[in-house]
């Protein structure tokens, strides 16, 4: 199955502080990935690889071209969504982790990433009678779920109940990969996942996409180590090809 196809993307920055010059840095990019597939983006730094990432994510728009996504509800152009249709992809349907995380403050680690998966199952109208028991049921699952990537991931115990912005960097980013992974996504978006991992946590990260690939997910990638990307990546898509 077709999970997303990119049909003639375009986007360029305007440099408002320089006099309007504008930047382009994304020309007529077209790419299809299926469900199980990884598709690796490749090329020299500055050809508009974050920027596609985001563009698919809705966080930046395009000038033109179609991001056609197969969504849980139906096809929708990403290209053309509404803010609220885009939170209500990203609540079920499109994961991102990015090279940064950004949380609210204060939030311990644990909830992050929990809150992450209850957002994406809402308790069903009439349910009111039972509500407390199947808020407690989806709390304690979401918790075991979170606890259960924190240990793959080899985050210390002591530190699931702190707020992410006391940890380290390569700290930060695990709990950034539990949070993009606790949910399952039919669109997994990565930008430098790995980036400040050390090679045991490496590793744990291309079991986790192998197992996205195999429940279906369809998986957008930048991936700057080699070795990651080889094991990861069905295939290569090169902006600096796709762009020229």
């Amino acid at each position: 199955m077709m999970v997303l196809d990119v049909k003639g993307v375009s986007k360029h920055f305007t440099l408002h502080l320089r006099g309007g010059i504008e930047l382009p840095v994304l020309k007529d990019v077209s790419l299809r990935v299926a469900a199980g597939e990884c598709v690796a983006l490749v090329g020299p730094s500055g050809r508009g690889k974050s920027t596609l990432v985001k563009c698919l994510y809705g966080s930046y728009g395009v000038d033109a071209g179609r991001i056609l996504l197969t969504a849980s509800a139906g096809p929708i152009d990403v290209a053309q969504a509404t803010p609220q249709q885009m939170l209500a992809l990203r609540r079920s349907d499109v994961a991102y982790v990015s090279q940064f995380l950004r949380v609210v403050p204060r939030v311990p680690a644990l909830d992050v990433v929990a809150e992450r998966w209850l957002e994406a199952r809402p308790v069903a109208a009439g349910t009111e009678a039972d509500f407390d028991d199947l808020e407690v049921d989806r709390i304690a699952e979401a918790s075991a779920l979170a606890r259960s990537l924190f240990e793959r991931l080899n985050l210390p115990p002591a530190l699931w109940q702190l707020p992410p912005a006391t940890f380290s960097g390569g700290e930060q980013q695990r709990v950034n990969i539990a949070r993009g992974f606790v949910q399952p996504a039919r669109l997994l978006l990565l930008d430098e996942p790995t980036a400040s991992l050390d090679a045991g946590n490496r590793r744990v990260v291309v079991e986790l996409i192998h197992e996205a690939k195999q429940r279906g997910c369809a998986v957008v990638g930048i991936f700057h180590d080699e070795e990651v990307r080889d094991a990861v990546a069905t295939r290569c898509v090169d902006l600096d090809l796709t762009t020229s």
